[in-house]
């Protein structure tokens, strides 16, 4: 069955090691696009850290989509959201106290991209988080905002030895409630239950007509599987975690060597 849809996650992925995309990958997006394939870009950044790379490969206007916040909103290319799974103000609350008890680094996305912590000592890696997603930063106490007030996404924030820690006191405390997933080293992020990447394909699939079976998901790490074990096509990218490449279909090149050119080549374009 033919692709029409191509999901690709954006760190270790779509961007090199350079934190460029490669005139490879720019090539193989313009044919995809061109053949009326649909590629979306699939990520835990915001709109606001997508929209540059959109621009980039030529993704734009109403028909055209991102998979923002791991799969908390979807959006088509000019902004609009179209599903949404957040966070309570309740559990941004309980979040935000139980982050102060561990002395770990902890923010929220809004729905609009910003970058919000209670932390007056803000951590560099909060700061770095704002810098890669172009998003401003607010340090406002949760009751600073209405009693109704939700959020796309909880984030723990640090060095490696600080989140190998929290994870497993995170998931025991609140792996009921909330979808823990492992970003990278130095990201540990709580979501909405309902939330993945894989659900948030789903979910814009049914918005636009499109099965999973006629998906193809790129990706290199743990926040990637949901998607691959949802689509028709899995690809994971060479310098992928073991463990997303046991839930891929086939293994690509790395991000530094033309692997999304090479599977387009390959799985993709007709």
């Amino acid at each position: 069955m033919s692709i029409k849809l191509v999901a690709l996650d954006t760190d270790g992925t779509l961007l090199s090691s350079q934190n460029k995309i490669l005139p490879s990958t720019k090539e193989a997006v313009k044919k995809a696009l061109e053949q009326g394939i649909k590629v979306v870009l699939c990520s835990g950044r915001p709109l606001a850290g997508l929209e540059p790379y959109m621009k980039e490969l030529g993704i734009k206007g109403e028909d055209q989509y991102a998979v923002t916040l791991n799969g908390a909103i979807t959006r088509n290319a000019n902004g609009e959201m179209l599903t949404h799974d957040l966070v309570s103000n309740e559990q941004y609350r309980v979040l935000t106290k139980f982050a102060r008890e561990q002395e770990v680094p902890f923010n929220v996305v809004s729905t609009d991209s910003q970058i919000i912590t209670a932390d007056h000592n803000v951590d560099y890696f909060e700061l770095l988080q704002a810098w890669e997603n172009t998003a401003g930063m607010l340090i406002r106490q949760p009751d600073e905002f209405p009693d109704d007030y939700e959020v796309a996404k909880g984030c723990f924030v640090g060095d490696t030895e600080l989140l190998n820690k929290l994870e497993p006191i995170l998931r025991k405390k609140f792996g009921e409630q909330l979808y823990v997933v492992r970003a990278d080293d130095h990201f540990l992020e709580v979501l909405n239950p309902k939330v993945s990447k894989g659900n948030g394909l789903l979910e814009l699939g049914e918005k636009i007509g499109i099965k999973p079976k006629e998906m193809a998901a790129f990706g290199d790490e743990r926040n990637d599987i949901s998607m691959f074990d949802v689509v028709g096509t899995a690809i994971a990218m060479g310098n992928g975690s073991d463990e997303a490449k046991k839930h891929a279909n086939f293994v690509t090149a790395s991000n530094d060597d033309d692997g999304i050119q090479l599977a387009f080549d390959k799985y993709i374009l007709q």
